[in-house]
Formats: C-alpha cells, structure tokens, sequence
C-alpha cells in the first residue's frame, strides 16, 4: 500500500542554535528508517513533541486515540486505573511511520522494551548508565562492568550512547519472562558492579545523595516504561542521537555521550552499518544465568 504522509511547516525551525527545521528532522528519520525500524518493530512508542522546538518546553504525548491515522499499526494497552479504559500507542513498523511521527515534531520516540504481543514479557534488557559529573572515563568503565558480568553469565551485550548524557547496555532476551523477574536480575548483577567499586558507582535514586557516582539506573525494566530508541534524535543543541556502537568504539578519541549526531549519522550508518544488526538472533532465556547470577552471588 502506498501511503504518502504531507509534512507541514517543514521550514520550522526546532534546533535554533543549529538552524535545523522539521524537514530536516524528517528528512533525517527517512534515511535511517531501513535501520532503526527493526529495532521499533512491534513496539508500542511514546513520542516527545517539541511544536516550539528545542528551547521551548516540549511534552511527551502516549494516548493517539484520536490522531492515529488509518494506515499505522497500534497497539492498545490497558489504562492504568480505569477498567476498560486503553491508552492507543503508535508502532513504527514503516519508513511512514517515523515521517508522520516528525511531523508530530516528535524529536524524540522512546520504546517500550517489549513487543507485541506478549507486552508482558521484554525481549531486551537495559542497563541505563547516568554519570554525575559527565567523565567519560568513568562511565566507560562501569559499561564495561556490566557487560563482563553479563557476559560470564552466558547473556550477550550491546553499547549505545544515550544522546545526552549516558550508556545503555542493552542484552537481549528470549521475552520468556515476566519483566519483575527481569528487573530483580538486573538489580542484582547491578549491585555486583557497584560493589566492585562503590565510590564510583551506586544505585542510589536520589541524585542529591549519589555525590560524582555513576548511578545504575535498572527501573526502567518494568511494564509499561519505556528506553529511547536507538537512533532516536534528542532535544538538545547540536541534535545529538542515541546511537549503538560497537564495544571497541568505546575507546575511540573523543567519544561522548553526545558524540554522534542527525547531521553525522546517516553518513556513520552508510560505512559501518549498524552495529546492533544481529542483537536479535542473540537473544537469550534468563533461566541459565538467573542460576550462575545466583552461584556467583554466594
């Protein structure tokens, strides 16, 4: 079926610093559709819309009840609270779907790390890496410690830098399990990294008691809460994108957080292709490595 999508104001300009307009940021979503759906795909999106652009207060919409159009795949989910009530989520399973997301100047479309239909049960695993004083050094150093635990317990392990500030490292899974036997697992290899070094790392919430701590941020393995995606363009100067990396990369000069960005992205994606293109066939069952994690713990 062919579906064309009108872009209005594509002349609008949502990165003022940097002179970026929503065609830029359709234009961009475009071209990295072939890459970034499969990892979308069946998800159900939140879209964070900036109508203003960037130096305006943006607001993150889920409920598409009333706009989804026709031709876009959704994925209805019960509300919270309210029985027989549903919030009405769009799913990007086309290049269309990411343009028509744009034009909802939505910069930025997070996932919820399961698909249909068993929303229940995650096939990925997020560790979310959030320094507090922004040295890479370090956040590089506790990635590392996540992925050598998971990786002695048999489970596969992939990089991204979130756009902003942090690390994801994302493992993913069979969607076998229930997302609170996800979450206490990743709690537990979680407070193995930190105690390892404690004075560098920490699980505390409150970000006025993690002093220059990276904190390991686990919550977000749970339903209903969502991960940026990757490939996802963040609502910050300079338009930076959340972008999977290969582990040796990590190391790389001048690596950041915000290293890559919608200017730079494509040409990345046409010479190295995306590093995350075989996350999927290394899913794995947590059963085996809930055991060794259990081992290893004592």
């Amino acid at each position: 079926m062919s579906i064309k999508v009108e872009v209005t104001h594509p002349d609008r300009v949502l990165f003022p610093t940097d002179g970026i307009t929503k065609g830029d940021l359709v234009d961009y979503y475009a071209e990295v559709a072939p890459v970034m759906l499969p990892h979308l795909k069946g998800r159900p999106l939140t879209l964070t819309r900036f109508p203003g652009g960037i130096d305006e207060e943006g607001f993150v919409q889920q409920n598409f009840a009333a706009s989804l159009p026709d031709w876009m795949k959704r994925a209805d989910v019960a509300k919270k609270g309210k029985k027989g009530a549903t919030v009405v989520h769009p799913v990007a399973q086309r290049r269309e779907a990411l343009v028509w997301a744009a034009n909802q100047d939505c910069i930025t479309p997070h996932m919820w790390l399961s698909r249909q239909p068993r929303l229940h049960n995650p096939d990925r695993l997020v560790f979310d890496l959030d320094p507090s004083d922004g040295e890479f050094a370090v956040l590089r150093a506790t990635a590392r410690a996540v992925a050598d635990i998971l990786d002695d317990l048999g489970l596969a392990t992939y990089v991204q830098t979130t756009g902003s500030r942090g690390l994801h490292v994302v493992t993913p899974l069979r969607g076998h399990t229930d997302f609170d036997t996800v979450r206490q697992f990743a709690r537990d290899v979680a407070e193995l990294v930190v105690a390892d070094d404690p004075g560098r790392r920490t699980l505390e919430v409150r970000k006025d008691k993690r002093a220059d701590r990276v904190y390991l941020d686990v919550l977000r393995n749970a339903y209903g809460q969502t991960a940026v995606a990757p490939y996802a363009v963040r609502a910050r100067p300079g338009a930076p994108v959340a972008t999977p990396l290969d582990w040796e990369e990590l190391s790389a000069r001048g690596m950041r957080a915000d290293r890559f960005t919608l200017r730079d992205v494509p040409k990345r994606m046409s010479e190295r292709g995306d590093p995350w293109a075989d996350l999927r066939r290394h899913a794995r069952s947590l059963t085996r490595a809930r055991q060794r994690l259990a081992k290893l713990r004592g």
